[in-house]
């Protein structure tokens, strides 16, 4: 059966959202472009983090929502949770700002 706690918007996406925790060694079915993928899960993964639905190589693109979040810092396997520890963010990370950055927004 296909998971319904699981998000895919666009077939570009090579990401899915989770809308429940997901425990390491879940099998899971999606449909993404009228293709249904099995998918077995990693690791746990939190609501609202994203694990790959394909093979995603070092440096390729990440898509979600059809869009680019970033690049992969590491060769990613489907099923493994996709993150700060193996995405490099389009859109920076607030928690790797010095000190100078911290006070340029509290001023």
């Amino acid at each position: 059966m296909v998971e319904r706690h699981v998000a895919v918007v666009e077939p570009s996406d090579n990401v899915a959202t989770v809308l429940r925790d997901m425990q390491a060694g879940e099998s899971i079915e999606l449909n993404v472009g009228g293709e249904t993928k099995t998918i077995e899960i990693a690791e746990d993964i939190g609501f609202g983090h994203k694990f790959a639905i394909e093979p995603i190589p070092s440096g390729e693109t990440i898509t979600k929502y059809g869009k680019s979040i970033g690049n992969a810092t590491e060769d990613i396997e489907p099923g493994d949770r996709v993150h700060v520890h193996n995405v490099e963010s389009n859109y920076g990370r607030g928690d790797l700002a010095g000190d100078d950055q911290a006070k340029v927004v509290s001023e």
